[in-house]
Parts: structure tokens; sequence; C-alpha cells
């Protein structure tokens, strides 16, 4: 009779299971479907183009149709994880994390820290500095270039103010450019008030703004010297020996070898592991010594 419930209940569980994967499937696919169709209905609308009404009614209907599937699956997810034991800000974490693919999740969180550094920036303070660490720089390889996009920014919301003659098109694009200025700020000042850090115990922090964070401590350092290498390819990008570049203005100016591999996270969630990391700093020689002087053990008293 145990047998047969156990069976039962695995069944069940089973049939559950799959139920919720086809329902996150589903989910997903008529959110990327249905929600941009409606943002090009919307800008359609607000330039000024005649849009049938049976056409919006239609859209209206599939947009509050996959937000109440949305909202019935996060549901579902909750009552699960409650039911399992976890509590309510814990379950409520999980089933968005379930949800939401990683890469939203991670360019949301990246936004406001960009924003909170700008705030950072402001009253002149670094992000998270520890008492005796060493911060190392690396902006001043992009400073010129994230200016010169900043003026673009500006220069290009002043001029699609001026010629867009519709008072709410003409509203709403002054609002993104705004936003978009203030996007690039938040970048730079994420990047100057979150430094390359080595820490007084020899470990390393290595970080791009808010969108990379790689701790290293000390016991997993080999050595580290000054070496100017000039790669292609993205802010990270890593080779098929395990290389981890973290490029900044198309350059990398220190390599450190590590005793054993590390994992990192990229800037849009995905993982990988490396042996060997390079990365950019203003003062590599300052870099160097620090991480040298800093894990030589201190002399034994007699």
């Amino acid at each position: 009779m145990s047998t047969g419930a156990g069976a039962g209940t695995g069944t069940g569980t089973a049939a559950e299971a799959a139920e919720m994967t086809a329902s996150l499937r589903v989910a997903r696919g008529t959110a990327w479907a249905v929600l941009p169709a409606e943002a090009v209905l919307i800008v359609c609308v607000v330039a000024g183009v005649r849009v049938p009404g049976a056409v919006l009614l239609v859209a209206e209907v599939l947009v509050a149709g996959v937000l109440a599937l949305e909202a019935a699956v996060l549901g579902r997810l909750y009552a699960a994880r409650r039911r399992a034991g976890a509590g309510r800000r814990e379950a409520s974490r999980g089933a968005v994390r379930v949800l939401v693919p990683v890469a939203v999740r991670r360019l949301v969180v990246h936004e406001f820290r960009a924003l909170h550094s700008l705030g950072l920036w402001a009253v002149r303070r670094r992000h998270r500095l520890p008492e005796g660490a060493l911060p190392v720089p690396y902006t001043g390889a992009q400073t010129g270039m994230m200016y010169a996009f900043l003026f673009a920014s500006v220069l290009e919301t002043v001029v699609l103010a001026l010629v867009i003659p519709w008072p709410l098109v003409h509203a709403i694009l002054l609002v993104v450019g705004v936003y978009g200025v203030l996007l690039v700020l938040a970048l730079h000042a994420a990047c100057v008030t979150r430094p390359h850090v080595v820490e007084a115990d020899g470990s390393l922090r290595l970080r791009y703004g808010a969108l990379f964070d790689l701790r290293v401590p000390a016991s997993g350092i080999a050595s580290a010297r000054v070496e100017r290498r000039y790669p292609d390819g993205s802010l990270v990008r890593v080779d098929e020996d395990g290389t981890l570049d973290l490029v900044v203005g198309s350059r990398t100016t220190v390599t450190v070898e590590l005793t054993e591999p590390v994992e990192f996270v990229r800037p849009l969630g995905r993982r990988g592991t490396a042996r060997t990391l390079r990365f950019h700093a203003d003062g590599p020689r300052a870099a160097v010594a620090a991480l040298t002087q800093r894990r030589a053990p201190s002399p034994t008293p007699e």
C-alpha cells in the first residue's frame, strides 16, 4: 500500500513539474512575442499613425492576458516554494528568479547599482573600500571616450527636442534622451567609484563598474607582472587556455597567474572559469607591487 502511495505521489510530482515547466515556457514565449508588439503599437499611436480600433482592442486584450498569465505562473511558483517550507521573502525571490530570465534581472540590477554609484560619485566616495586596501583605478583609458559619448548623447537629445514638432512625441523623446544621458554618467560613475582593490591581506578584487565583480584570495595568486596587451573583443573575453581578459580602452596592463582556476560571472549571467587574469590598471606597477608585497610572508620573529 505504501509503495503504491509513494509511486502515485512521485507520478503526481513529476506531472506537476512538467506542467509548471510548460507554463513557464508559454509565459515567457507570449511575453517576448506580445510585449514588443505592444511597444511598436504605442510608438505608432504616439507618432500619429491611425490604428484601427479593433487592432487596439485586440492588442490590449492580448497584453492583459499576458500579464494575467505571468501573474498566475508567479503565484503558482510562490505557492510551491511556500509548501516546500520557504519563507515569504525567499519564496518571492525564488519565483521571480525562475520566471524572469537571468539576463533581464542582471540588467535591472546593474542599472540600479550604476544609479547608486552616481550618488557616491557626487559625494566623492568609493564603494566598499576596506581599511588598509589599495584602490586600483582603471578609468583613465576610457574617460575620453565616455565623455565623447556623453557629448553625443546630449547633442542628440537637444537636436531631437528641436526637430520633433509633435508635443507628445517631443516629451517622450526628451525623457528618454535625458535618462540616456543619466545612464552614461552613471556607467562612468560606477567605474570611478568601484575600482579594483588589493586588500591588506593581498587578496584581489577585480571590477568593472557594476557589471563585473571577481574576488581572488591571496592564497590563489601565484604571481603578478606588468604586461601590456591589446586584445580584440568585448569587455570580458576568455581564451581557450583559460585566460580571462577584462578589457578597458582596448588594453590590459597587468597579468596575474593563479594557483587554481576561479569561477566568474559574466555581465549577463553566464559563468566561466579562468586560470590567468589580465586586466587594465592606470598604475600597473603600483598594483603589481601591492600584490607582490602584500602576499609576501611576514618574517618569523626570533
